[in-house]
């Protein structure tokens, strides 16, 4: 806003007039009416400045006054075991999406329906749709989150039951409590608290979509997106699945890593043997897929994969400046969140750059073989090794897997059959910090936490970001508040209640402030 110069002096001291008011006004100047005119706009302007802040201030007061009920609903939804890639838990995966859509239903959102996902292809969970779009002349906000969670095990490493939540020493401990479950509620809550202060309305038009698959690659939503995406119409996307980079530090995410994650199969043996009787002669499926491991990475962390870093850039000069400046203690890192001996990885890349924009090859498990108690002197027939990359910015999951595929197939050893297969994908993605909707975001949350925002990539990946940005054609702000010791996707997951709090009363406000 600023001060129009043509009204009288006095008027101008007592009265700031929106910028779209002064242009209204000035296709008015020399007429007989334009003081006058522009007197009225800026009444106009004044009145819903004030009665926004007003639904917005009583909405912080109502979230506040329902703290305790909030968090009793969300240890209702951590109890059901929505474990995505099981397909023992279909069913508790479908009860988590019924019980978001009767909260969504319940507040006053419209439209709720579960939008089923299943193909002749491919079974899928439901995903879940709501919308409120009756604030005419206001930006439309596409809120997502994601329902479905990671399996608990190892279940021994729980200090309490991961589907019992339990709170202890300020934190809420559950499987989902932080991702996505407790940052997704945040957003139901906001909407609800914003309902309530606007007897039934909201300051800006909503969509909510949350999906039960993000945990399995997120093919569901990604489909939808690519054919029903005038569904999804919208200005701007709010993901709440990030966290800050530290404790009392608001930050927004600005970068995701991708992800290719795939299987290798060898296969010996038409089936088990006994090793005294057969060691020696048969192969044996373990000892090749170690084989095939230990090559696809050097001692130094570097991929040894053919051309997988020809496109990868190196940061910008002043994003790894504002990297170092950022408040990171190395030792306390690898000795509170990391626990090794030492940390490792590509010499000469600071531990920030390694984990936020270098890619990344992990082994995740090998089953096969004999793994019960006691001894089984077996060969076994089969085995498989889960193995996983990490991808960055232009590089392209196709392509990556293309190379890593060819590679690993050139290093099959003799007697061996090896099958690789890509299970699911998703793309890197850096987004833009150029606009209303991230000062807004900014806005937000310098109000709640009384600090500036930091920028800052994530080394995860939120598949669905990527089809926001290139399919709906429209920035995403991705406003998370967990914190670097959540445990997702580990033994003993929280979710801290202040930032349950905070997030709320901060997704109020940016809704409030888009809608200004």
């Amino acid at each position: 806003m600023r001060l129009l110069s043509s009204c009288s002096e006095r008027n101008a001291r007592k009265i700031r007039i929106p910028e779209e008011a002064i242009s209204n006004c000035a296709s008015r100047q020399g007429t007989e009416n334009f003081p006058y005119t522009c007197v009225r706009a800026a009444t106009k302007s004044a009145k819903i400045i004030r009665e926004n802040q007003s639904v917005m201030t009583t909405a912080v007061a109502y979230a506040q006054e329902n703290k305790g009920r909030f968090v009793e609903e969300l240890k209702a939804l951590l109890r059901i075991p929505s474990i995505s890639t099981d397909p023992e838990h279909v069913g508790d995966v479908r009860r988590a999406a019924e019980f978001v859509a009767a909260e969504l239903k319940r507040i006053g959102m419209e439209n709720v329906r579960l939008i089923e996902t299943t193909t002749a292809e491919r079974k899928g969970h439901p995903l879940v749709y709501a919308d409120w779009l009756h604030a005419t002349g206001k930006p439309t906000v596409l809120c997502y989150g994601h329902y479905d969670v990671q399996p608990p095990e190892p279940l021994d490493e729980w200090r309490s039951p991961p589907f019992e939540p339990t709170e202890r020493d300020g934190n809420i401990y559950a499987r989902g409590a932080v991702d996505d479950k407790g940052q997704m509620w945040m957003h139901v809550k906001a909407l609800e608290s914003l309902m309530m202060a606007g007897g039934g309305k909201l300051p800006v038009n909503v969509r909510v979509i949350v999906e039960g698959e993000e945990e399995v690659g997120g093919e569901g939503i990604a489909a939808f997106v690519r054919t029903h995406g005038e569904q999804l119409k919208a200005d701007v996307a709010l993901v709440s699945d990030t966290e800050m980079f530290a404790p009392e530090l608001p930050t927004l995410c600005v970068g995701l890593r991708g992800m290719i994650y795939t299987e290798i199969e060898a296969r010996g043996a038409r089936t088990d043997l006994h090793s005294g009787m057969y060691g020696g002669a048969a192969p044996n499926p373990f000892v090749a897929l170690a084989q095939v491991i230990a090559k696809l990475k050097d001692e130094n962390g570097k991929i040894l994969i053919p051309g997988f870093y020809d496109k990868v850039e190196r940061p910008a000069d002043a994003e790894l400046r504002a990297w170092k400046a950022l408040p990171f203690d190395e030792e306390h890192y690898r000795e509170t969140e990391v626990g090794s001996v030492s940390l490792t990885g590509e010499p000469g890349l600071s531990v920030l750059e390694r984990t936020w924009a270098r890619p990344t090859l992990d082994v995740h498990g090998m089953p096969g073989g004999f793994i019960g108690a006691g001894a089984k002197t077996v060969i076994p027939a089969k085995a498989v090794a889960k193995v996983s990359m990490r991808l960055v910015p232009d590089m392209t999951p196709a392509e990556s897997f293309a190379k890593y595929k060819a590679y690993v197939e050139s290093l099959t050893p003799k007697g061996i059959v090896l099958e690789v297969r890509l299970i699911h994908s998703g793309d890197p993605i850096v987004v833009s910090t150029d606009n209303e909707y991230v000062k807004a975001a900014t806005d937000a949350m310098r109000e709640v936490f009384g600090k500036e925002t930091v920028f800052v990539r994530g080394g995860g990946s939120i598949p669905i970001v990527g089809d926001f940005v290139r399919e709906l054609k429209i920035p995403t702000v991705m406003m998370g508040f967990g914190l670097p010791d959540d445990n997702l996707h580990a033994p003993n997951e929280k979710f801290h209640l202040a930032n349950f709090y905070r997030g709320i009363e901060s997704i109020v406000r940016f809704l409030s402030g888009v809608g200004a």
